[in-house]
């Protein structure tokens, strides 16, 4: 009886981390990570300890690996995203290839500019020219992708989420503690 019992422990922390493992539908690799070590660990802590408590230790065992597989999986996340140099062009409509000059920004910025265009480029680069009163020209490239209505620029050391919509000629983008609204250059 007893190693009937066991092997059908066995079969069911079997078919659960199957089921962890192979039933998830993962958009990271991170999350990916965290599946695939859940069941692996759920499945060796179950069969560390089958004379008493295998299903604390098949948890304790999901729980290990799930942090060690998300841990992994993050990093190669990581590397994908800085490995990645070609954007795709749908990430980039529909502001790839037009140029925009801000005429409005709430709040008000503690150094006015005299102006500040932005050219967002079809590669996934936007470059920002900012003129101020004095006529010195400072000029910042970041990347920058769209999903949805999200514009997401980054650059080494910050990611900016902004909610974005173009009405007509106007570019409106919301930064969450603000706004700005863009004329259409070209």
């Amino acid at each position: 009886m007893k190693k009937e019992n066991k092997a059908m422990r066995t079969v069911g922390i079997s078919i659960v981390c199957l089921a962890l493992t192979l039933g998830t539908g993962c958009a990271t690799q991170g999350q990916t990570g965290a599946a695939a070590g859940a069941g692996t660990g759920a499945l060796i802590g179950g069969l560390a300890n089958m004379h008493g408590a295998w299903g604390a230790t098949a948890l304790l065992g999901a729980g290990i690996g799930a942090g060690v597989g998300y841990l992994i999986g993050n990093e190669e996340d990581k590397k994908d995203a800085q490995n990645r140099r070609a954007v795709l062009e749908e990430e980039t409509r529909p502001l790839g290839g037009t140029t925009w000059q801000v005429i409005s920004s709430m709040p008000k910025t503690q150094n006015p500019y005299k102006s500040v265009v932005s050219h967002f480029r079809k590669d996934g680069t936007v470059v920002t020219t900012k003129t101020n009163m004095h006529g010195a020209v400072e000029t910042v490239t970041e990347s920058y992708r769209i999903v949805g209505s999200t514009l997401i620029i980054n650059k080494p050391g910050y990611v900016e989420n902004t909610k974005f919509k173009i009405e007509g000629n106007k570019l409106i983008i919301d930064y969450g503690n603000g706004s700005a609204v863009l004329q259409r250059v070209s």
